[in-house]
């Protein structure tokens, strides 16, 4: 369980991040879904922690946040 937990803490890092930021900027996941072209449980999910996302899937994301993508990897 520890082994899964420590592979885990990078998505889980990144999924806080996203949330945090996301709030911020006033937007709701919705709003957030329909910038990236992604569903509005798709991000609910990942913010979860439900699931996993692809590098493409982390670009689309920080493009419609206009971000960098060092801010959803800070812990």
């Amino acid at each position: 369980m520890e082994k899964y937990n420590k592979e885990d803490a990078l998505i889980l890092i990144i999924a806080s991040n996203l949330r945090k930021i996301r709030y911020r900027k006033g937007l709701t996941q919705e709003e957030l879904g329909f910038r990236s072209g992604l569903s509005k449980n798709y991000i609910s999910d990942f913010e979860r922690g439900r699931r996993n996302i692809t590098i493409k899937v982390f670009q689309r994301l920080i493009e419609s946040l206009e971000i960098e993508p060092g801010e959803l990897l800070v812990t």
